[in-house]
């Protein structure tokens, strides 16, 4: 008799409850972003290096804030993990020597090559090595490709290229085509060098298919850089790593007498044989290995129902601290925008989680210490995890949120990887925008940040860039834009927070998307899982069975 007038209050009370959630979701605004990025950007924090005093200050502030927003610690009792990192400054010697059967040559150091060593030796050496030309340096079965298949070359130095056969064909079935793949990365490249035994690996730099000018690398001459401490661990590492200017590699291979165009084209098809070239370098390098702990920051929100699942945003608090003095004479390497920027982002949405109701699953706010110097802050809580890989949902990712104001899109990084961009593309389709590929997937934007270690480790994970679709001035401005940033302020003292030519609107909108994201993750019972040609996707299902 009563049922239908029990069944619309019924109705009515869960529309109201949705509604009433709605309407206390949080709404993001410039002033939720802006302090924090001017705070983390400024002299102060000296550039947010590890092992400095810029540390201490950075992840000092960070557990403050989470604090005083009333977060829990995310390790225990305890706002930190403790990160143990070697220091290894490598000094070269100002020259290498290449001879060939027939003539001798002195390349220059930082402006021919770059080099620096894993080993904590203190002093690496090596005389008459001789020279290997292994084309990509990439061994992939599922492409039938083995650039190292019938050659030995353990205690010799491998020349490679940068990126991988695909780039420049068009032709997304050939790897992927100009989207990088891991193969692609100058990590990989290095870390296949080891397993090969190579006594050292020369990438031939080439600034199109590596996204970025030579300068990027010769930061890394003479400069401390951090490793995961691995004291214990008896595995090889190759006795240095560097990089080769693409003149100085064509000088070498004009010295081997082997035609450079022709050996390019020939290292892109599947039957290539690696090639002797008959040269052998000398060399020695000076290491200072100094070994300290950094810290990660973590903090949580625990969950009202489903307080074992767990979401992770995180975000690198780190940069470079003191370094060469720019036209200017300015040597603090700010990081406004790379990565204050996203730091300052994940403040945020901890205050947005903390204040609205609270979340049925848990969510975890990490900024992790050294990306900068390998992605190594998020490479140990892979391997070390809090919470387990099991129980974690899923990863976002934040590093560089949009200072160019409106944008219509978003710039997918690894577009076609796991569910979790069609969660993105859910809510960015409610607000009326929309996602796009990477404008520049050769750049291996991917493999660049500290999603990638949760993606190593089967965990989805979503990271997107700025878009470049400007609400007012269309794709062509918003490319500019994005091209100024690298040539003039990426990893350069420049990259400051100046209120004159930073619009934070599309950073708000950008924020207020992942916060979507997380919350709907949060509140629902959703695993998202990985596409099915995703590299990631048998590690996942192996343990998610």
């Amino acid at each position: 008799m009563h049922s239908k007038p029990l069944l619309l209050l019924l109705f009515l009370g869960i529309l109201w409850s949705c509604q009433t959630r709605e309407q206390e979701t949080y709404k993001f605004q410039v002033s939720d972003l802006e302090p924090q990025l001017a705070k983390l950007a400024s002299d102060e924090f000296m550039g947010r290096m590890p092992f400095t005093e810029g540390e201490r200050i950075t992840v000092n502030y960070l557990e403050k804030e989470f604090k005083e927003m009333g977060l829990e610690p995310g390790n225990g009792d305890s706002y930190f993990q403790e990160v143990p990192l070697v220091s290894i400054q490598t000094l070269p010697a100002d020259q290498m020597t290449v001879s060939s059967s027939s003539q001798t040559i002195q390349l220059e150091g930082l402006k021919d090559y770059v080099l620096w060593s894993q080993r904590t030796d203190p002093e690496v050496s090596f005389q008459d090595a001789e020279m290997v030309f292994a084309g990509f340096g990439i061994i992939a079965p599922e492409y039938g490709w083995d650039d190292y298949e019938n050659i030995d070359v353990k205690d010799k130095i491998v020349v490679v290229l940068v990126n991988d056969p695909g780039f420049g064909t068009e032709d997304e079935s050939f790897f992927k085509g100009n989207t990088m793949t891991y193969y692609g990365r100058w990590t990989y490249k290095y870390e296949e060098a080891i397993r090969q035994g190579a006594l050292g690996c020369l990438i031939v730099h080439n600034t199109i298919p590596a996204g970025y000018g030579f300068n990027v690398i010769q930061n890394k001459w003479d400069a401390s850089l951090l490793y995961l401490d691995e004291r214990g661990n008896d595995a090889y590492k190759t006795a240095f790593e560097g990089w080769l200017t693409l003149p100085t590699a064509n000088k070498l291979f004009e010295m081997a007498g082997l035609d450079g165009r022709k050996l390019l084209a020939d290292a892109r098809k599947p039957d290539f044989q690696a090639i002797p070239m008959n040269l052998t370098a000398s060399t020695s390098m000076q290491v200072i290995a100094k070994y300290d702990v950094s810290k990660n920051v973590v903090a949580k929100v625990t969950g009202a129902t489903k307080p074992e699942d767990v979401i992770i945003y995180t975000a690198h608090w780190d940069h470079f601290g003191y370094g060469a003095p720019d036209e200017t004479g300015d040597s603090i390497y700010n990081g406004a925008l790379d990565n204050a920027s996203g730091t300052a982002a994940l403040l945020a949405l901890a205050r947005a989680f903390k204040t609205d109701p609270q979340p049925e699953r848990t969510v975890v706010f990490l900024a992790v210490t050294a990306e900068e110097q390998g992605l190594w802050g998020s490479a140990y809580y892979a391997q070390n995890p809090i919470f387990p890989k099991e129980l974690t949902v899923a990863n976002i990712n934040m590093d560089g949120i949009n200072p160019y104001g409106k944008m219509k899109d978003v710039s997918l990084i690894g577009i076609g990887q796991s569910e979790m961009e069609d969660l993105l593309n859910v809510e960015l389709e409610k607000v009326g925008r929309y996602s796009a590929p990477d404008p520049t997937p050769s750049a291996g934007y991917y493999f660049r940040s500290d999603h990638f270690n949760f993606a190593k480790i089967g965990v989805p994970a979503l990271y997107f860039s700025n878009g470049i679709d400007h609400v007012e001035k269309g794709k062509e401005y918003g490319k500019e834009l994005e091209d100024l940033y690298v040539q003039n302020y990426y990893h350069k003292p420049s990259d400051e927070y100046d209120p004159s030519r930073w619009n934070l609107d599309g950073a708000v909108d950008d924020v207020q998307v992942l916060y979507e994201v997380g919350r709907n993750l949060a509140n629902s019972g959703n695993w998202p899982k990985w596409k099915p040609n995703s590299e990631f996707r048998a590690l996942r299902e192996s343990y998610m069975k």
